[in-house]
Protein backbone atom coordinates (compact mmCIF):
# COMPACT_ATOMS: atom_id res chain seq x y z
CA UNK A 1 0.00 0.00 0.00
CA UNK A 2 1.47 3.35 -0.95
CA UNK A 3 1.66 5.81 2.10
CA UNK A 4 0.03 9.04 2.29
CA UNK A 5 2.18 10.94 4.89
CA UNK A 6 0.40 13.85 7.06
CA UNK A 7 3.04 16.17 9.13
CA UNK A 8 1.64 17.48 12.53
CA UNK A 9 3.95 20.37 14.35
CA UNK A 10 3.92 23.79 15.93
CA UNK A 11 3.42 26.27 12.76
CA UNK A 12 4.27 29.40 14.46
CA UNK A 13 7.47 28.24 16.00
CA UNK A 14 8.61 25.60 13.64
CA UNK A 15 6.81 25.94 9.85
CA UNK A 16 10.87 26.57 8.65
CA UNK A 17 12.30 23.57 10.60
CA UNK A 18 9.64 21.30 9.62
CA UNK A 19 9.92 22.45 5.91
CA UNK A 20 13.30 21.37 5.70
CA UNK A 21 12.52 17.83 6.95
CA UNK A 22 9.49 17.93 4.74
CA UNK A 23 11.22 19.25 1.80
CA UNK A 24 13.76 16.57 1.62
CA UNK A 25 11.54 15.23 -1.24
CA UNK A 26 11.95 11.50 0.49
CA UNK A 27 7.28 11.77 0.73
CA UNK A 28 6.42 13.00 -2.70
CA UNK A 29 4.25 15.96 -3.20
CA UNK A 30 1.16 13.86 -3.41
CA UNK A 31 2.31 11.60 -0.79
CA UNK A 32 2.39 14.38 1.94
CA UNK A 33 -0.61 16.28 4.10
CA UNK A 34 -0.45 18.51 6.74
CA UNK A 35 1.87 21.37 5.36
CA UNK A 36 -0.92 23.72 4.61
CA UNK A 37 -0.49 26.69 2.80
CA UNK A 38 0.23 29.77 4.96
CA UNK A 39 -2.91 31.50 2.96
CA UNK A 40 -5.11 28.09 4.65
CA UNK A 41 -3.35 28.40 8.02
CA UNK A 42 -4.15 32.13 8.20
CA UNK A 43 -8.07 31.69 6.92
CA UNK A 44 -8.19 28.98 9.21
CA UNK A 45 -7.22 30.73 12.16
CA UNK A 46 -9.54 33.93 10.85
CA UNK A 47 -12.24 31.28 11.44
CA UNK A 48 -11.37 30.19 14.58
CA UNK A 49 -10.26 27.10 16.21
CA UNK A 50 -13.11 24.58 15.12
CA UNK A 51 -11.73 25.78 11.48
CA UNK A 52 -8.70 24.42 12.03
CA UNK A 53 -10.02 21.22 13.47
CA UNK A 54 -11.65 20.71 10.58
CA UNK A 55 -8.92 22.02 8.20
CA UNK A 56 -6.71 19.31 9.76
CA UNK A 57 -8.89 16.76 9.93
CA UNK A 58 -9.51 16.82 6.32
CA UNK A 59 -5.69 16.63 5.75
CA UNK A 60 -5.53 13.78 7.87
CA UNK A 61 -7.84 12.08 5.10
CA UNK A 62 -6.91 9.05 3.39
CA UNK A 63 -3.32 9.36 5.50
CA UNK A 64 -1.40 6.24 6.67
CA UNK A 65 1.42 7.58 8.90
CA UNK A 66 1.43 10.54 10.67
CA UNK A 67 4.66 12.38 11.21
CA UNK A 68 5.37 14.45 14.32
CA UNK A 69 7.72 17.20 13.95
CA UNK A 70 8.87 17.97 17.39
CA UNK A 71 10.03 21.10 18.75
CA UNK A 72 10.26 22.93 21.61
CA UNK A 73 6.61 23.44 22.40
CA UNK A 74 5.01 20.97 20.51
CA UNK A 75 3.88 18.93 22.80
CA UNK A 76 2.12 21.83 24.58
CA UNK A 77 0.19 22.67 21.25
CA UNK A 78 -3.04 21.68 21.19
CA UNK A 79 -3.72 21.21 17.72
CA UNK A 80 -0.36 18.45 17.64
CA UNK A 81 -2.42 16.40 20.28
CA UNK A 82 -5.77 16.78 18.41
CA UNK A 83 -3.80 15.50 15.09
CA UNK A 84 -2.34 12.43 17.41
CA UNK A 85 -5.55 11.46 18.81
CA UNK A 86 -6.92 11.55 15.34
CA UNK A 87 -3.76 9.99 14.04
CA UNK A 88 -4.39 6.98 16.80
CA UNK A 89 -8.19 6.95 15.71
CA UNK A 90 -7.55 6.26 11.89
CA UNK A 91 -4.82 3.60 12.96
CA UNK A 92 -2.10 5.95 10.79
CA UNK A 93 1.33 4.65 12.29
CA UNK A 94 3.23 7.37 14.43
CA UNK A 95 6.82 8.40 13.96
CA UNK A 96 8.30 11.78 15.94
CA UNK A 97 11.45 13.65 14.64
CA UNK A 98 13.11 16.31 16.96
CA UNK A 99 13.78 19.37 14.40
CA UNK A 100 14.20 21.75 17.56
CA UNK A 101 18.24 21.79 16.62
CA UNK A 102 17.26 23.20 12.95
CA UNK A 103 17.58 26.49 11.92
CA UNK A 104 14.94 28.87 11.80
CA UNK A 105 14.10 31.62 9.15
CA UNK A 106 16.99 34.01 11.63
CA UNK A 107 19.32 31.60 11.56
CA UNK A 108 18.98 30.07 15.22
CA UNK A 109 18.28 26.88 17.12
CA UNK A 110 16.16 26.00 19.71
CA UNK A 111 15.87 24.08 22.89
CA UNK A 112 14.40 20.03 23.08
CA UNK A 113 11.25 20.46 23.81
CA UNK A 114 9.29 16.68 25.91
CA UNK A 115 7.81 14.20 23.36
CA UNK A 116 3.88 14.37 23.10
CA UNK A 117 2.41 11.60 24.51
CA UNK A 118 0.69 8.67 23.29
CA UNK A 119 -1.05 6.25 25.10
CA UNK A 120 0.17 2.84 26.81
CA UNK A 121 0.59 0.50 23.80
CA UNK A 122 0.97 3.14 21.07
CA UNK A 123 3.94 2.93 19.30
CA UNK A 124 6.20 6.12 18.79
CA UNK A 125 9.55 5.95 17.95
CA UNK A 126 12.16 9.38 17.88
CA UNK A 127 14.95 10.62 16.69
CA UNK A 128 16.73 13.54 16.33
CA UNK A 129 16.50 15.08 12.57
CA UNK A 130 20.00 14.07 10.91
CA UNK A 131 19.27 14.78 7.43
CA UNK A 132 19.90 11.17 6.59
CA UNK A 133 17.23 10.67 3.82
CA UNK A 134 17.51 6.47 3.61
CA UNK A 135 17.24 6.55 7.55
CA UNK A 136 13.73 9.04 6.99
CA UNK A 137 12.25 6.35 4.38
CA UNK A 138 13.66 3.33 6.50
CA UNK A 139 11.60 5.33 9.53
CA UNK A 140 8.41 6.24 7.20
CA UNK A 141 8.41 2.71 6.21
CA UNK A 142 8.55 1.16 9.83
CA UNK A 143 5.42 3.49 10.85
CA UNK A 144 3.56 2.21 7.60
CA UNK A 145 4.08 -1.52 8.43
CA UNK A 146 2.92 -0.50 11.75
CA UNK A 147 0.11 1.24 10.41
CA UNK A 148 -1.02 -2.65 8.64
CA UNK A 149 -1.03 -4.53 11.48
CA UNK A 150 -2.81 -1.61 13.33
CA UNK A 151 -5.94 -1.98 9.92
CA UNK A 152 -5.21 -5.70 10.04
CA UNK A 153 -6.38 -6.53 13.99
CA UNK A 154 -9.44 -5.98 15.47
CA UNK A 155 -10.66 -2.90 17.44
Amino acid sequence: MARRVFFSFDYALDHWRADQVISSHVVAASDRAGFFSPLEHEEAHVMGAEAIRQMLVRHLANTTVTVVLIGTQTAARPLVKHAIEESIKRKNGLLGIRIHHLKDQAGRTSFQGRTPTVPTGIEFPVYSWDGDLDRFGKELEAAERRADVLRKSKG
